[in-house]
């Protein structure tokens, strides 16, 4: 049986394919809105989750045959008490990552050690109809609480059915506007990225950020909360320019004055790009005069694809991802397991089963209550350390890579603890 680590039975720790609860820290009692945060600290599961999750398929032509959803024999992970949802993209475009992402919720049930748990697996149809229906045949069915769904709208229209029926959601989407109260997102953020980056870039010395910004729904997510970071630590935004996808050239041009030449004034430049776009953006930067050994680029896990690796004005750069050690062990389990490859999203899955594994087995009828789910301390996955805000949104511990010589490796690693939360 899982238990926090500290309990002072003689028994030994779990190891890390096991549901375990780690080191559970004090929680400040005014951070907590019920009895329980006062009475008892919640747990710090051991569990895991992913950089990248899909965007929304579009709307499938009449003439596309739909992807099979799940037998019925599949519908269900156990047998146990406690009845969990599992709400996926089992059918239309999105069938591939619901599948692999049921595949790594069934290697989570077994790693438990078979987990008081019932889960029951629906299907959204990879829509958010489908989504408001998954919802509420789980709320039928008798769900405390809804694992998914993966895409932004989906989320959004199966807690419009949770909300009513009182039961809390965490979802898979990396759009922070669908978290909410009693709705959270276990996902890796950009928001985080960028705070991660920024942070350790000023306690590098870095003082004076520029910034080159897509036209994008990320880029706008990502510039406001840039802008918010470098003030807080003191450093300041020498610059910002934002291009349309794809065509970065006269935003550098604007923004060479600030980024080239002895006179440069910015020491850093944010550039949240894409593994397609970063290409067009070098050459840009390269045709600007731009030196990377003269004005640190950095950026997000976006940026964790080795084919940019080798990019000269990459090099020297950095930017924050979760550690890769955790999702390469559980992808080696899962290849085991399932004779597939897991896309980066299916730890996902693994780590929300893990979770509400750990929290039936040790907090009872408290299990999921906004108390016991926004724990201070946070859960321990299997990338790294993360916890849930009271407004859905989720942080993490990352780590921040360096490039150079056709490789990233750690310039600093993950923290082990989250820092004290805000009060």
């Amino acid at each position: 049986m899982a238990r926090p680590i500290g309990a002072r039975d003689g028994r030994p720790r779990v190891t890390a394919l096991t549901v375990a609860l780690c080191v559970a820290l004090p929680l400040l009692g005014g951070c907590l809105g019920t009895d329980i945060g006062r009475r008892r600290t919640a747990p710090q599961a051991a569990l895991t989750p992913p950089a990248e999750v899909p965007q929304a398929p579009q709307a499938a032509s009449p003439a596309e045959a739909p992807t099979p959803a799940a037998s019925g024999a599949q519908r269900r992970i156990g047998a146990g008490a406690v009845k969990v949802a599992l709400v996926l993209p089992l059918s239309g475009q999105g069938a591939a990552v619901g599948a692999a992402m049921r595949n790594a919720a069934e290697l989570a049930f077994e790693e438990a050690q078979q987990p008081d748990l019932t889960i029951l697996v629906e299907d959204d149809r990879s829509s958010p109809d489908g989504a408001r229906d998954a919802a509420q045949e789980a709320v039928r069915q008798g769900a405390e609480i809804i694992l998914g769904p993966v895409f932004a709208g989906n989320v959004q229209a199966a807690s419009t059915v949770a909300r009513t029926a009182g039961k809390p959601v965490i979802g898979f989407s990396t759009d922070a506007t669908v978290a909410a109260r009693n709705v959270y997102l276990l996902s890796f953020l950009p928001q985080a990225e960028v705070n991660r980056v920024v942070e350790e870039s000023v306690a590098a010395g870095k003082r004076s950020f520029a910034a080159l910004i897509p036209d994008t729904a990320y880029g706008n997510a990502v510039e406001a909360e840039f802008r918010e970071v470098v003030a807080r630590r003191g450093a300041r935004v020498a610059a910002v320019e934002r291009y349309p996808a794809g065509a970065p050239g006269p935003a550098v041009e604007r923004l060479s004055r600030v980024i080239t030449g002895p006179g440069a004034t910015a020491d850093a430049l944010f550039i949240p790009e894409t593994a397609e776009g970063l290409p067009a953006v070098a050459t840009a930067l390269t045709r600007a005069g731009f030196s990377p050994d003269r004005v640190r680029p950095i950026g997000t896990a976006l940026w964790n694809e080795p084919a940019l690796f080798a990019l000269p004005v990459l090099q020297g750069g950095r930017f924050a991802a979760p550690d890769r050690s955790g999702f390469s062990n559980f992808s080696g389990r899962y290849q085991a397991r399932f004779g597939s490859v897991p896309p980066r999203v299916a730890s996902l899955a693994y780590d929300a089963v893990m979770l509400t594994a750990a929290l039936a087995r040790q907090y009872g009828s408290q299990r999921f209550v906004e108390a016991t789910l926004t724990n201070g301390s946070g859960f321990a996955g299997i990338d790294g350390t993360f916890r849930f805000r009271s407004d859905g949104q989720s942080e993490r511990n990352l780590a921040v890579y360096e490039i150079r010589n056709n490789a990233a490796t750690v310039a600093s690693a993950a923290p082990r603890l989250l820092s004290k939360p805000a009060i």
